[in-house]
């Protein structure tokens, strides 16, 4: 049977281990093609019940004192977190705040933690957020910021940095070399134990941020001998816009390092109120303040189901639904204008591709608009196509490929001039 026939994808959904968890979520229109999970996840039903249940019968019959069980979710959420998609034990992750927050705390930490050395290392292809911080950082601090530029496909393909690459910048100045796991743009999955390791050879440290690869692939923190990282829960997390991020510090080093902002929540004797701060032990001496009960609720929900489900059975289906579609590009988009941006190798890709193509941006619009597809466009000229393991079917996949070709072959997203909205 061809990848091109519909039956394929049915076939794979007929086998599909997580078929069921689709019916977990809420699909409003089963028309629709919600390609775009690795900017915002469906919202479980559970999630609609457990949030009503805490509004109604602890936020609102206990009121203040239900911080006396509330105090420590950060902790308890971050236990599960690093169990469900970290490969993380016990006492390592903390779900709090913003990834942009905790990038910040954790990478000022590991300069900190390196007196003397004045070298930040970082690529042209990460998320903005990351490299504004960075940038911020430096300067704030008198630090040289060295940025491989990793868009230029003379030097990386794919956007793809390697330990081969990584070493012609290390030296014995660096303090801090900081990643995307998945690059967001071109999909680009680094080896994270190849960098960490070379990293480490030169006595600098790593902070990763696993923001579009977390309930994407396996990870296997401890395994691979990451020292920090960070991330989002609400894309294949599906724990809700905004929900709280989660920061990841491995227990070697967790004495070793202090954070820039000193909380309360990370004081020693935190009710004692007391003049000097003094850093708690463990992971609870990097929490800032009050953790969000409400957010992370829905994380409670949607990460219990990823450790039901497994994150090896969410991988594979991860890197079965992109190869149907980088099949699917090959037999259908690559003939009218397209080219892939991502990995053929699944080694090398997480849970998304992306495709290029000179009127991206409107055909992101268009097809919207005329064909019920939701993807993402990225300048200057990147489609994102993605599969959400547990929320996303193969048909779902294969049709929106489908009308995707169909409205390019029609020139259907000439008719686009423009988008009303700022958000893409």
């Amino acid at each position: 049977m061809k990848v091109t026939d519909r039956a394929y994808a049915l076939e794979l959904d007929q086998s599909d281990p997580l078929a069921d968890y689709r019916s977990k979520f809420v699909i409003t229109d089963p028309n629709l093609c919600y390609l775009d999970g690795n900017s915002l996840g469906r919202l479980p039903h559970a999630t609609v019940k457990v949030i009503g249940d805490y509004l109604s019968q602890e936020w609102g019959k206990e009121v203040v004192t239900g911080w006396s069980h509330w105090i420590d979710e950060a902790q308890v959420a971050g236990d599960l977190l690093g169990r469900a998609v970290l490969g993380a034990a016990q006492g390592q992750v903390l779900v709090c705040d913003t990834t942009s927050v905790n990038f910040y705390q954790l990478c000022l930490a590991a300069i900190g933690a390196r007196p003397g050395r004045k070298t930040i290392i970082t690529d042209a292809a990460n998320f903005p957020t990351d490299r504004y911080i960075l940038d911020g950082i430096a300067k704030y601090h008198g630090l040289n910021l060295v940025i491989i530029d990793n868009e230029d496909p003379k030097i990386a393909e794919n956007e793809l940095i390697t330990a081969e690459l990584l070493e012609k910048y290390m030296s014995e100045d660096v303090a801090l070399v900081t990643f995307e796991v998945i690059q967001y743009r071109s999909g680009a999955r680094t080896d994270i134990k190849s960098i960490t390791d070379l990293a480490r050879r030169y006595g600098a440290l790593v902070v990763w941020d696993a923001s579009h690869a977390a309930g994407a692939i396996e990870l296997n923190f401890d395994e691979n001998g990451v020292d920090l990282a960070v991330g989002c829960t609400y894309k294949y997390g599906n724990a809700g816009p905004g929900a709280p991020a989660w920061l990841y510090v491995n227990k070697k080093i967790q004495n070793e390092l202090h954070t820039p902002i000193q909380g309360w929540f990370a004081n020693e004797d935190q009710f004692g109120m007391g003049a000097e701060f003094v850093k708690a032990n463990g992971i609870r001496g990097f929490q800032i303040a009050s953790p969000s009960i409400i957010g992370i609720r829905g994380i409670q929900v949607s990460f219990a189901m990823i450790e039901e489900a497994g994150i090896e059975v969410i991988a594979a289906k991860a890197a079965t639904g992109t190869q149907m579609m980088i099949d699917l590009f090959d037999e259908w988009l690559a003939p009218i204008g397209y080219t892939l941006l991502t990995s053929r190798n699944p080694q090398e890709r997480g849970g998304h591709i992306s495709i290029g193509h000179p009127d991206a941006a409107r055909i992101c619009v268009a097809l919207r608009k005329f064909a019920n597809v939701i993807p993402d466009y990225r300048t200057p000229n990147t489609i994102r196509l993605a599969i959400s393991p547990l929320t996303t079917s193969y048909v779902e996949v294969w049709d929106g490929f489908q009308r995707m070709r169909d409205l390019t072959e029609t020139r259907q997203y000439e008719k686009i001039q423009g988008s009303d909205s700022r958000v893409t």
